[in-house]
């Protein structure tokens, strides 16, 4: 499973949401990942500071990050004046979004860029601003041909399973069943962020069988 999307995207720089930061931290490989990938990396100042709290610089987010900008692999960027203005619009007015998105969703709008963004509600906001940028997604990363290339098949497949392990990563409903296959349903059933979770995975975890069905007979 590639995702074309990122593949085939023409816009030479990209935004990445908080999210996307942590889950590209979580799967283990995201500094060759985003190395790797041929595109400018941009990181809003607002991001970079969802990173500073103690919980992240104890599980090594914000450390991440920092190592990021100190090898010039991604470059953190502020709002001017008309991206805080949009800024404030999208955090003051229902529904309201959280500030990393709103910052990552402003710098794209004002400077014609493609977003990184998992949440929903997020995606939906982005869709109305950039209807010709759809958001990608931290899937998009990870399954990019360039970064399967640059870790090898299994290693890139470790890293969506971490991601969606330890990052709990959002993935497209869509894409569920070729994660799955990806991953392997032994260790799909740890990923509880799956779509659709509970009904895929319902029941006892020692019946394997069940659990197969389940995802063969949609």
């Amino acid at each position: 499973m590639n995702c074309s999307s990122s593949r085939t995207d023409t816009v030479n720089q990209w935004v990445l949401d908080t999210s996307v930061l942590i889950n590209l931290h979580a799967c283990k490989y995201g500094e060759r990942i985003l190395s790797a990938i041929p595109n400018d990396i941009l990181v809003p100042e607002i991001v970079a500071g969802e990173l500073e709290h103690e919980r992240s610089r104890k599980n090594g987010e914000y450390g991440f990050l920092q190592a990021l900008v100190a090898d010039q692999i991604v470059t953190v960027v502020g709002l001017n004046d008309a991206e805080y203005l949009l800024f404030h619009e999208l955090t003051s007015t229902s529904p309201s979004l959280d500030d990393g998105e709103a910052a990552t969703i402003a710098i794209a709008t004002s400077r014609q860029l493609r977003p990184f963004i998992d949440e929903q509600k997020g995606r939906t906001r982005a869709g109305i601003l950039l209807p010709a940028l759809v958001p990608h997604w931290s899937l998009d990363l990870l399954r990019h041909p360039v970064a399967i290339a640059t870790l090898g098949v299994q290693h890139a497949v470790d890293a969506l399973y971490h991601a969606l392990r330890d990052g709990r990563m959002r993935i497209p409903a869509e894409s569920a069943d070729d994660v799955i296959a990806l991953i392997g349903v032994e260790r799909a059933r740890d990923c509880t962020c799956l779509p659709r979770y509970r009904e895929r995975f319902s029941g006892s975890q020692n019946h394997k069988d069940s659990d197969v069905t389940a995802l063969t007979e949609r």
